[in-house]
C-alpha cells in the first residue's frame, strides 16, 4: 500500500482479464512526488463538477486525507461503516507486471498484456479501506465511483473492473484483507479502482459514492468528491 498523502497529481475471470487491452507510455511525476505520479491539474470550472447531478456532496477531501461512508440499506436497520483514504491515483504506466504475472498463472494459455482502448489510457486509483463499524462488511469501488475530468465522469468498465480484481487478489495473496470480500472490524486493506480516460487528460476529481452503487432505488446516491487539483 502506498503512504498515505502520496502525491497526486487514479472482477470477471483471470482469463478475460489477461484478454483486455495497459498504455505503454508513463507520465512524468511531479518534482515532490514519485516518478509517475499524475501531475497536478487544472482548477476545475464548478466546484461541483464532478460529482453526479443532484447528488448531495458529503466533502471534499483531498489526497490523502481520510473520511467516512455510512452505507444503510432498506430492509435492514444495519449500518455499514468505512474510512477510506484515497492514497494515490497514477495514469499513463503500464499496469504493475507482478499483478498481471499473478493473474497469468491461473490461466493456462497465455493472453497478450492489457491495453487501453484505442486513445485512452489507464488509471489506477489506490486506496486504504478501514471497517469502522460493529460487524463484517464489504465495499468495493467498482460500481460507486467515477474518475472524471472536470465535469466527464469516466465510469470503470467490466473489463476495468476485472483489473482493479485483479490488483485486490494479488495483494490478498501477499497476506492482506479485502475490503470488496468483506473485512472485520478494525481490519483495514487496500481498494482498487482502474478508469480509462482520454489519453494527455489529467483527471481533477474522483467521485465515491456512499453506497454500494452511484444510484439506487432511491435515486442518486450522496458520496465524497474527492479533490486530485492542489487546495492552497
Amino acid at each position: 500500500m502506498s503512504s498515505r498523502g502520496s502525491t497526486f497529481a487514479v472482477s470477471g475471470t483471470a482469463a478475460a482479464l489477461l484478454t483486455l487491452t495497459a498504455c505503454s507510455s508513463a507520465t512524468t511525476g511531479t518534482a515532490s512526488g514519485p516518478p509517475g505520479a499524475v501531475p497536478a491539474a487544472a482548477a476545475t470550472s464548478s466546484p461541483d463538477a464532478g460529482a453526479p447531478p443532484g447528488a448531495e456532496i458529503l466533502g471534499r477531501p483531498g489526497v490523502g486525507e481520510p473520511f467516512k461512508l455510512t452505507i444503510g440499506y432498506t430492509d435492514t436497520p444495519k449500518l455499514d461503516e468505512f474510512e477510506v483514504t484515497v492514497d494515490e491515483v497514477r495514469c499513463g504506466e503500464p499496469l504493475d507486471p507482478k499483478v498481471l504475472a499473478h493473474a497469468a498463472d491461473s490461466v493456462t494459455v497465455p493472453s497478450p498484456t492489457p491495453t487501453p482502448e484505442d486513445g485512452k489510457q489507464f488509471c489506477v486509483v489506490t486506496m486504504e479501506v478501514l471497517n469502522t463499524g460493529k460487524g463484517e462488511a464489504d465495499w468495493s469501488a467498482d460500481g460507486a465511483s467515477t474518475l472524471n475530468v472536470d465535469d466527464t465522469a469516466y465510469s470503470p468498465t467490466q473489463s476495468d473492473n476485472d483489473l482493479a480484481k485483479a490488483y485486490e487478489e494479488y495483494r490478498s495473496d501477499q497476506g492482506e484483507a479485502d475490503p470488496s470480500s468483506g473485512i472485520n472490524p478494525g481490519s483495514k486493506g487496500p481498494e482498487h479502482g482502474i478508469f480509462q480516460i482520454p489519453a494527455g487528460d489529467r483527471p481533477t476529481t474522483l467521485w465515491l459514492a456512499s453506497a454500494h452503487l452511484l444510484e439506487t432505488i432511491n435515486g442518486v446516491e450522496p458520496g465524497y468528491l474527492v479533490q486530485l487539483t492542489p487546495t492552497d
